[in-house]
């Protein structure tokens, strides 16, 4: 097993480089996955609940090799571009290896898009096919694609021409076997694997010429401006991170790892799906979109030892009014990640879900996505407050984002990552690409954070998230960090809204415990001499949700804006 790193003396700078001495996958991630088909063909490889559907390694290799083949006859070549737009299922993980055997780069297509968004993304990277699922709650994917292509009424699956969606041949709807209406110009998940064969010549020949810098996976960021931009990244980006990611774990070919993160981001792709395929465990989804009941039964059913989740998840396991019913002895290992992580939330998680070697992950999209992580000879105490140190192969370092220089242990500054895991680039922007990397292959990310002597990073919040308040700076995660201890506090999201007399005023949503009920006053009583004065906020909201991504990510420029609009307020610089 690796550990992240292992400084030979205290760190004057903060600047940290991993571990060497475990090498480089230099597969491709298919041949990967054959040769750990090989090795243990009847252990279980995905086991998706929801859909009461096993595969072994042998079986998962065998299908996905059948709709390599079914692709391969759709027309597709080396390096089209075709997407994936759905929600967790065993759907998903074959169309992540049958890519990846034949040269195709599969796109992530965020489930909470919309007709405007599907647009942009299908035709920002030229998709020539889609897989989708038909529909999930108020979202009709089909609907969408029909409203965006007239033309697939009348149209040969295989060969749509579409005015709005000029790339775009073949659409391919996940179905439930012999069950459902038929789709004019589309074709079911289901018929498109029986064309499939296995035995098809076509996939090692194409599979002979791939390199493991080829890019295999587009991802788009979830920025909160302008267009999403779509991270490339190659079989060698994403194969190493969820075989290090794994390492930090401990996993083995004994390991259960359920996964109730979506699998279109990084976290259930990589951190999930990789990390158990790149160790022969089993992947375990407990449903197609989360459900805290289900992620319970899940466990407890599958006996898994890891648990992956951001901090909202694991929030609404442990306060769901069945938690106390549920058998989670089996559990050991896991990630939280996503958002920043709680220390109050990490220290229930430990001691109430038995998550004894649980890790934190922090990384993002671009760099594959895990730049650090703890693991299980990280002390509690730095698992707990820190996201670990630099992954093996990994240079990180924390610079000063006006200078560039990088600042002594302790002080905040922009994090930088260079390595293996740091993307191609952003699909056909060049201009975007050299904003965010470096002359010296340094990802400049945007978060603020602090290195200790030890190595140990700890991110303390975005670069723009930092609020100024009367020449103070404040970092929202500190005070978010303080208002968790309050005994009726179950969540909290600080964020700084425009102030005529100081520039910024913090303002505070709070989510309550069940059935406890919390006051303005009973907070600021709660802060007051423990906290600087300007840090407490002076605004606060008690709300029972908060806006966020399909990944559990807090929206906090939204929470941002509708406090502007509730109390009239204009940007400072505008006022």
């Amino acid at each position: 097993m690796t550990t992240p790193a292992t400084p030979a003396a205290r760190l004057e700078l903060s600047q940290a480089s991993g571990s060497r001495d475990t090498p480089l996958i230099e597969q491709t991630l298919g041949d990967f996955f054959r040769d750990m088909a090989a090795r243990h063909p009847e252990r279980d490889a995905l086991i998706s609940a929801h859909q009461n559907r096993r595969y072994t390694y042998a079986q998962l290799y065998t299908e996905s090799r059948k709709l390599a083949s079914a692709l391969l006859g759709l027309g597709l070549d080396i390096g089209d571009r075709i997407g994936i737009w759905s929600h967790n299922n065993a759907e998903w993980v074959l169309m992540q290896f049958a890519t990846a055997q034949v040269g195709l780069v599969l796109v992530n297509i965020n489930p909470a898009y919309r007709t405007a968004e599907v647009e942009y993304a299908i035709n920002k990277v030229g998709c020539k096919a889609i897989v989708t699922m038909p529909s999930f709650k108020s979202s009709d994917y089909l609907g969408m694609l029909r409203e965006l292509a007239p033309e697939l009424a009348s149209a040969t699956p295989g060969d749509l021409h579409a005015e709005r969606l000029p790339t775009l041949r073949s659409v391919v709807w996940i179905d439930t076997v012999g069950e459902g209406d038929e789709q004019p110009g589309m074709l079911r998940f289901s018929q498109l694997l029986a064309r499939g064969d296995a035995g098809d010549a076509r996939i090692d020949q194409i599979a002979a010429t791939l390199k493991n810098t080829d890019a295999i996976n587009i991802q788009f960021t979830s920025g909160t401006t302008g267009f999403p931009k779509g991270a490339t990244l190659t079989h060698r980006n994403i194969l190493n991170n969820g075989f290090f990611i794994g390492e930090c774990m401990r996993l083995t070919f004994e390991d259960r790892l359920c996964i109730p993160v979506p699998l279109y981001h990084c976290f259930g792709m990589v951190l999930g799906n990789l990390a158990c395929i790149t160790h022969g465990a089993a992947i375990v989804y407990p449903n197609d979109g989360f459900d805290a009941l289900k992620v319970l039964e899940t466990v407890q059913a599958e006996k898994c030892t890891g648990l992956h989740g951001v901090p909202t998840m694991f929030i609404a396991e442990l306060d769901h009014p069945r938690f106390a019913e549920f058998d989670l002895s089996t559990l050991r290992t896991g990630i939280m990640a996503g958002s920043p992580c709680p220390i109050e939330v990490m220290k229930r998680v430990v001691r109430d879900m038995n998550l004894s070697e649980i890790t934190i992950a922090y990384g993002m999209t671009e760099t594959s996505p895990v730049s650090c992580q703890s693991d299980h000879n990280t002390p509690l105490e730095k698992r707990v407050s820190t996201v670990g140190r630099v992954q093996p192969h990994l240079d990180v370092k924390i610079v000063d984002s006006e200078t560039g220089a990088v600042l002594p242990t302790g002080q905040s500054g922009e994090l930088c990552t260079r390595g293996y895991s740091v993307m191609q680039g952003y699909w056909g922007d060049e201009e975007k690409t050299r904003e965010a990397i470096d002359a010296d292959g340094f990802m400049h990310t945007g978060d603020l954070a602090t290195m200790d002597d030890e190595g140990y990073v700890n991110i303390v919040g975005r670069i723009k998230d930092m609020v100024i308040r009367g020449g103070e700076n404040i970092y929202p995660r500190e005070v978010e960090e303080f208002l968790y201890r309050h005994p009726k506090v179950q969540d909290v999201q600080v964020v700084g809204v425009p102030d005529q007399r100081f520039g910024e005023e913090l303002c505070a949503w709070i989510i309550t415990k069940p059935g406890e009920r919390l006051t303005e006053d009973e907070v600021r009583e709660f802060c007051r001499g423990q906290i600087a004065h300007y840090k407490v906020p002076r605004y606060m909201r008690f709300v029972t949700s908060f806006p966020m991504t399909v990944t559990g990510k807090i929206q906090k420029f939204r929470i941002r804006d509708q406090m502007k609009d509730e109390l009239g307020l204009q940007d400072s610089q505008t006022a």
